[in-house]
Formats: structure tokens, sequence, C-alpha cells
């Protein structure tokens, strides 16, 4: 399965990366916490250890400490990975 054709990649990859390598606090590390189980029950193998409990908490917060406009980019953080993960779960019907 081609993940970095899917809508969202160039934030949801890395975020794996992130997690696998114990970065739990990342942008994408976060996202990919907020929706591990639907992931996980798309195909995706997410370590569970390493993930932070509250991440859409943890991933407000951090946008905060950041960003002017928190809110309307953790909305559209949301979208995004909302895209990938309806993609995903697409796809993984159709294999």
């Amino acid at each position: 399965m081609e993940l970095n054709e899917l809508p969202g990649s160039e934030l949801i990859l890395p975020g794996l990366e992130d997690i696998r390598q114990g970065r739990n606090n990342t942008i994408g590390s976060l996202l990919i916490a907020i929706a591990s189980m639907r992931l996980t029950a798309a195909g995706l193998d997410i370590p569970q250890e390493p993930l932070i409990s509250e991440p859409e908490l943890a991933l407000y917060a951090h946008l905060q400490s950041e960003r002017d406009d928190a809110y309307s980019y953790y909305n559209a953080l949301l979208n995004s990975l909302n895209s990938f993960c309806t993609a995903l779960e697409l796809k993984s019907k159709h294999q």
C-alpha cells in the first residue's frame, strides 16, 4: 500500500516515524495517537507504548505555544488526519 499517495501523508508518515523513534510529542505523533485505533483498524501497525494520553489536549497545547492561530491550525490538522484515515480505510477495503 502506497501511503505517501494518501491525502495528509505529509503529516502522518513523519508521525509514524516519530513514534517508532520514541518521540511522542510532535505534531505528527500526536495526530497518530488521536487516530491510533482507526489507523490500526485500517491495517497500519501502530506501536501503542510511546503514545501519549489525551493527545487532543497535548496537540492543542503544543500549537498554542507555537502559533497565534492555534485553533484554526488544530482544526486543519484534524481535517487532514480525517482525510488520511478515510482514504486509508477505502484503500484497505479495495485490496
